[in-house]
């Protein structure tokens, strides 16, 4: 019997966890537990169960999984979709770059399973299963009847040691839930998988084989991009984009599972949080005397059961209830405990008015680090900026803004036209419309600086890169 292949699925846009959880930073890189985020905590956890890594990301988040895998000290490829299209095509892309007999244990990056030991214990006792031919999930023993989760109803035992699955239950209602608690057989649906690679492409070619040619024709076009990958071990492998658009978009429960025969699942006891609204992350920390939860700089007077996520600022709950506050430095979000699931339905909102708070934060991550937008006026634009120790900028000219730099900390490495220097704290320099530039960090701690934006268009898209390190010229 093999050894474990852990796949990490890092999909997602985490829309639930908004204002805190943004398209372009979904919940898995947000730092909310110990100050790690879930991915990290993910790579952590399945690292004693395989030497080989493999992760299955979006295109656009590359160096967001690639700061991670720094941070966890992983290695390992890491799979680019070019667009969204589920967990089936995801799972597939995985299976098809894997050997056949390589067993696969599909992870979701944003899960938060504080017993690693008890975890990688269960997912063990999976083998005897998948080396029999089945697909084995990982059901989580409920503790209340939950009605944010699936289910799925444990049917006979099975002679390698699992139960066969009798029934996949999609998020009941909340007499349904308790149905299915009171009944005893029921488990939570974690999305955990283990499986041959083999034996999922064959479950693929029986009941999506549609999806199973897109993936395969994406990975028969698909090239592997290491010089572009900010931490050293990693490789991006990037399947051909046209033929992974033209997949369809469904999860591998609709796709396989619940019409395969062959699906077993094991009980895991230990905790478990898919951290899929902020009633669960509300329910990580621990509560005062009167069922309050505060992050940070959160305060409570006369409030019960109310929850305060506040990093930033002091914000101050008075006579509350029951409710759910987030605030970030661009929006807040204020809701009844009873309405967190609809959470999603406010970004939809946003996305339909083109309202940047749906997509963006304030402070936005950079291959090369990052800027908040501090002001901004008629004319005129204010940024922080941080460099990574030898990252730099592309090379660069604006055709409708000019900007002035002024270095706070660390040392700057400017290009200017035809001119290369160094600025120090509390130095600065101007860049003129039309100037071709560049800033780079030579030194070995992060470069800070203030960035004042002056001219007619100060959009983003005004930018005409010549020269980048990080392919995007």
């Amino acid at each position: 019997m093999g050894s474990i292949t852990p796949v990490i699925l890092c999909g997602g846009s985490g829309t639930r966890l908004w204002p805190l959880s943004r398209k372009s930073f979904p919940k898995q890189f947000v730092p909310l537990i110990g100050n790690k985020s879930l991915l990290q905590l993910t790579l952590e956890r399945v690292a004693p169960l395989g030497s080989r890594l493999l992760a299955v990301a979006a295109e656009d988040h590359r160096f967001l999984v690639a700061d991670v895998y720094r941070l966890a000290k992983a290695k390992g490829t890491v799979i680019l979709e070019p667009a969204a299209r589920n967990t089936a095509a995801a799972m597939a892309l995985a299976a098809l770059h894997a050997a056949e007999d390589e067993y696969l244990l599909f992870c979701p990056a944003d899960h938060h399973i504080p017993d690693a030991a008890a975890f990688g214990r269960t997912m063990k006792e999976g083998l005897s299963a998948a080396a029999s031919g089945a697909i084995v999930t990982f059901g989580v023993v409920p503790t209340f009847p939950s009605t944010a989760y699936g289910y799925i109803r444990q049917g006979a035992a099975r002679p390698d040691g699992s139960l066969q699955v009798a029934q996949f239950v999609e998020k009941p209602d909340g007499a349904r839930a308790q149905e299915l608690l009171l009944a005893g057989d029921a488990l939570w649906n974690a999305g955990i998988f283990l499986v041959q690679a083999r034996v999922l492409i064959e479950a693929l070619e029986q009941h999506a084989p549609d999806i199973l040619a897109s993936c395969r024709a994406a990975m028969a076009k698909a090239d592997t991009d290491e010089g572009l990958t900010p931490s050293p071990g990693i490789s991006f492998l990037r399947p051909g984009r046209a033929e992974f658009e033209a997949c369809r978009s469904q999860s591998i429960d609709y796709a396989v599972m619940e019409r395969h025969d062959q699906v077993a699942v094991l009980p895991f006891r230990g905790q478990w949080s898919d951290v899929g609204s902020w009633n669960a992350v509300a329910d990580l920390g621990p509560a005062d005397a009167d069922d309050n939860r505060l992050h940070g700089q959160g305060w409570a007077l006369n409030a019960r059961n109310t929850f305060v996520h506040a990093p930033h600022r002091p914000v101050v709950a008075v006579g509350t209830q029951d409710l759910l506050i987030i605030d970030t430095p661009d929006a807040v979000l204020v809701a009844h405990r009873s309405c967190a699931e609809q959470v999603k339905e406010v970004v939809a909102h946003l996305e339909a008015v083109n309202a940047a708070q749906a997509a963006f934060h304030r402070k936005v991550v950079r291959p090369w680090g990052w800027y908040d937008s501090v002001d901004a006026g008629e004319r005129f634009q204010v940024k922080r900026i941080g460099v990574k120790p030898g990252a730099s900028l592309s090379l660069q000219k604006h055709h409708h803004r000019a900007e002035h730099w002024i270095v706070v900390r660390g040392t700057a490495q400017v290009t200017r036209g035809s001119e290369v220097f160094l600025l120090s704290e509390n130095q600065s320099t101007y860049i003129p419309v039309g100037e071709v530039h560049r800033l780079h960090n030579p030194g070995k701690m992060e470069l800070e600086m203030i960035e004042v934006q002056s001219g007619a268009y100060l959009g983003e898209d005004d930018i005409v890169r010549i020269e980048d390190t990080y392919g995007r010229s």
